[in-house]
């Protein structure tokens, strides 16, 4: 039996939800209309904040590689904004750029609070690959050796985002790095150490060189010594591990360093070692090199720490005239001028300007040949009658400099690194 509704009551309350519905309308549409001005607000916000920070990267000449400013929103609700910075004198000058949106802004210097006590590292394999993102997917950015020292910036996730020797900046899986503080760093350099001499080995679980490996092994690892006897090394890496090297494929690190002499007769050889290894995006170390890689490796092996990338070697190291009047190449003036060790540098492709971006290097040789990676470690001649000038066609030559016998500061001595010795 249902149950009796008298019509005025049934009038009623379909006025009434009639009405409670338009005013659920009303309100939801202002709650969205307020909604979408607030984002829009927030976005336009973001954009003149990040706006403003390419103008004041672009004004100081910021490079990203080595370098970091970087825009992060912290809340979405009450829009405020962090601004990491790797390098905190720029603090004061940013604070000025970005004066009117102080009040939503948190400027941050690195290393930060994530990696605080332990801003030191050591890499701990005997090639760390670094990326441009805290990501496997990412694209490589570069490589560091094992034993060598890094600072540690930040952690995100399972990655530390370091900077290298050579001040690259980029993210590296925690894994990789054996973190460390001031006082732990300082006593593995002051310590006994060896460097691995063979391009290619392995540390072994005992002085036998039939015993188990404990890992790979490349030119220029680096690990404490902890004792020896006729035939072996005994040796740890920065994690902790230990393990034996045979005495023939390694030296100790100070006598190394000693043995080091950057002269062109040797950054060449060094270079001619690596002759038909396999070019690869990122790399620096005999596993694999990209252009800029072999040439920094060439000189590593002798005892130098140079830039990174070619857009940044040829910002160093003594220019070396081998272009004609109007800025092309002059093959008679570059045989006149260049010396063998000299550093080549191209652009893209042919017939683009003088000042276009560097994007490949060599090591000139002598009488017109050259040696780089491209593909494999190759020698290529620039002169058109050889039989190996057509790679050398195909690309623009810019600049050309020296870094044998030049004082610049972006060319270091290992030994006067802080990255491999107690130096101020």
């Amino acid at each position: 039996m249902g149950t009796f509704l008298p019509k005025w009551y049934i009038r009623l309350m379909t006025m009434k939800n009639t009405a409670n519905i338009s005013f659920l309308c009303i309100s939801f549409f202002l709650l969205s209309t307020f909604t979408a001005i607030r984002a829009q607000t927030s976005g336009d916000r973001h954009k003149q904040i990040a706006e403003k920070l390419s103008e004041f990267a672009s004004s100081i000449g910021l490079d990203k590689r080595t370098s970091i400013l970087e825009l992060r929103k912290i809340d979405s609700i009450r829009p405020s904004y962090r601004i990491l910075i790797s390098d905190s004198t720029l603090r004061l000058p940013l604070q000025r750029q970005l004066d009117m949106d102080a009040n939503h802004i948190t400027i941050v210097p690195l290393p930060d609070s994530t990696v605080e006590g332990k801003q030191r590292g050591l890499i701990n394999l005997s090639v760390a690959n670094l990326r441009t993102q805290p990501s496997h997917a990412a694209e490589m950015a570069t490589q560091v050796l094992l034993g060598t020292a890094v600072d540690i910036l930040q952690k995100q996730g399972g990655d530390f985002r370091v900077r290298t020797p050579e001040g690259y900046i980029a993210w590296v899986p925690t894994s990789s790095v054996s973190p460390k503080t001031e006082n732990e760093l300082r006593n593995w350099i002051d310590g006994h150490r060896i460097i691995y001499t063979n391009e290619f080995g392995k540390s072994l679980s005992a002085p036998d060189r039939k015993s188990l490996r404990v890992s790979d092994l490349v030119y220029g690892n680096i690990l404490a010594l902890l004792g020896e006897d006729k035939q072996f090394y005994h040796v740890a890496y920065p994690d902790g591990r230990q393990a034996f090297v045979p005495k023939d494929e390694a030296v100790r690190f100070d006598e190394w360093l000693k043995s080091r002499s950057p002269s062109a007769e040797n950054v060449l050889n060094s270079a001619k070692s690596m002759l038909g290894l396999p070019y690869l995006w990122g790399g620096t170390s005999v596993k694999g090199v990209d252009c800029s890689g072999f040439t920094k490796t060439s000189y590593f092996m002798n005892g130098l720490v140079i830039p990174r990338d070619a857009s940044q070697q040829v910002l160093h190291g003594q220019p070396v005239d081998i272009l004609d009047s109007v800025g092309n190449f002059d093959a008679e003036k570059a045989l006149k001028n260049l010396k063998p060790a000299d550093l080549l540098f191209f652009a893209g492709g042919k017939n683009r300007s003088s000042h276009a971006r560097v994007t490949h290097v060599a090591l000139y040789l002598g009488n017109g040949q050259f040696i780089h990676a491209a593909g494999t470690v190759r020698i290529n001649s620039m002169l058109k009658q050889a039989a190996d000038y057509d790679d050398f066609q195909a690309r623009t030559v810019v600049a050309a400099r020296r870094y044998l016998q030049t004082t610049d500061t972006g060319i270091q001595k290992i030994d006067m690194s802080r990255y491999y010795n107690n130096v101020k």
